[in-house]
């Protein structure tokens, strides 16, 4: 540790800061950005106030404490929203679009095809062939209801004649 002794104690701690923020880039997720924080301000305390290790490291306790759980309730009441917040919920994706019936609705039971795929469905009985709305899913079932005329399905009013 003599290579420590000439490196004033504020820049290994705004280093620790660094290395905790470049951390949390390559491993996202892990909130090392709240530990980099609360580093980076401890550097920034004992530059203004001078060094006093065990002082120090009980700055840091403090600090990571107080951004780790500020940065929880604030994120609690605040969730962050992704750009697509259906993204990895494919049967909740699906929700208005059409169906068809693949194996017989029968005592709320069946399956559907939309697309390329089939689907357990759920759903008021129905036989073959017949198009159903799909109106939610839970979990890999997918909720499904009898669906109105092919004109009401694309979208389109029936107009006179």
């Amino acid at each position: 540790m003599d290579w420590l002794e000439g490196v004033d104690p504020h820049w290994i701690w705004l280093t620790l800061g660094v290395l905790l923020a470049a951390a949390e880039m390559v491993v996202s997720g892990v909130y090392l950005i709240w530990l980099a924080l609360a580093a980076i301000a401890t550097g920034i305390l004992v530059w203004l106030f001078g060094p006093n290790l065990p002082l120090n490291v009980i700055e840091f306790a403090s600090l990571s404490l107080i951004a780790v759980f500020s940065a929880r309730r604030f994120l609690r009441e605040r969730p962050i929203e992704g750009a697509d917040p259906l993204m990895n919920k494919r049967g909740a994706r699906l929700t208005g679009e059409t169906a068809v019936v693949t194996q017989a609705i029968e005592g709320g039971s069946g399956r559907v095809r939309h697309g390329d795929s089939e689907w357990i469905a759920r759903g008021p009985d129905v036989a073959v062939g017949t198009r159903v709305r799909i109106i939610g899913s839970d979990g890999a079932i997918l909720l499904v209801e009898p669906a109105g005329p092919l004109s009401q399905i694309e979208g389109k009013t029936e107009g006179p004649g």
